[in-house]
């Protein structure tokens, strides 16, 4: 079943994109993650332009992020006075986002800053997921259990000026950290087309030291709105969002993910939080070797 993409300019087999954005469905629903960081390398081995693949795919993010946050909403996990800053600091971050990626493609080298964002954030965010996930199992075999780290923020939040007290979470901190926090993401969402929740929920966790019945709520929150306005920006500026395809990714990640979250059920999470980790350091991996690899023949003589 081949089916154009306009933006992309190519045309594809509409059942492996549905296919590819049930993977990441299925990913998302068994470890509790959004698939976004797996989408956009997986449509660039399949072959879609880098640009087009992450600015779609932060437009599927949005739309896979609203029956999370209704769910979160009903048992009172979000942190609204929270997530209203992370979203003030996202929409920001996507504004300096949009002008960076801008740059980088009048600039020719977008689709490779991509790709190593990609290959840095996966690498290191997948190793400390492994090494955590090997301790667990070791401490799990012998019978020992490992101890729990303290919820306490970074000593650098604790310098910041101006503190607001966030009752849900907790906490009483200076604002501008999770300001600064959605910044990040905000950028990164941009220019990659990630939801950045895993990157999000363990900064939460262990820089901002919030409660952890409201960290996935509340990231979620920011993510839908921060992926919202990205979603706009792209189309405002870049013109790199193909509907067709953002489309199809959203058809099949819908499935997957209730495959997923029925799997995920029945297994142990410290497992899965490994195999988690080996997924992402394949395609960090992967991605890296397409950095670096040369093909055999650079350019191709064809007759006219």
């Amino acid at each position: 079943m081949d089916v154009y993409l306009p933006i992309a300019n190519l045309s594809v087999n509409g059942l492996i994109i549905v296919g590819l954005g049930a993977i990441t469905g299925l990913l998302s629903g068994i470890f509790g993650v959004g698939g976004g960081f797996l989408t956009t390398p997986l449509m660039i081995f399949y072959g879609i332009p880098p640009t087009v693949a992450a600015a779609s795919a932060a437009s599927q993010v949005t739309g896979a992020s609203v029956s999370g946050v209704f769910a979160h909403t009903r048992r009172g996990g979000v942190d609204y006075q929270m997530g209203a800053v992370m979203v003030a600091g996202g929409i920001i971050g996507t504004g300096i986002g949009a002008l960076l990626f801008n740059l980088l493609a009048q600039l020719g080298q977008i689709d490779t800053v991509i790709n190593i964002l990609y290959v840095v954030l996966l690498g290191s965010i997948g190793g400390l997921m492994a090494k955590e996930s090997i301790q667990s199992i070791r401490a799990e075999r012998s019978g020992v259990s490992m101890a729990a780290k303290k919820r306490r923020h970074h000593p650098m939040v604790a310098s910041l000026p101006m503190r607001w007290r966030f009752y849900r979470s907790g906490l009483y901190i200076s604002p501008l950290a999770p300001l600064l926090l959605g910044m990040g993401t905000g950028i990164l969402t941009m220019l990659m087309g990630i939801g950045g929740g895993f990157i999000l929920v363990p900064a939460m966790l262990y820089i901002l030291g919030m409660s952890a019945n409201v960290v996935v709520g509340t990231s979620l929150f920011q993510i839908l709105f921060v992926t919202m306005a990205t979603t706009m920006m792209h189309a405002l500026t870049t013109h790199a969002i193909d509907i067709v395809l953002a489309s199809l990714l959203l058809f099949g990640s819908v499935t997957g993910a209730q495959l997923g979250a029925q799997f995920a059920q029945k297994a142990s999470p410290v497992k899965l939080r490994l195999v988690l980790a080996i997924i992402v350091l394949v395609v960090a991996a992967r991605m890296a070797l397409g950095l670096g690899y040369r093909p055999d023949d650079i350019y191709t003589m064809a007759p006219l």
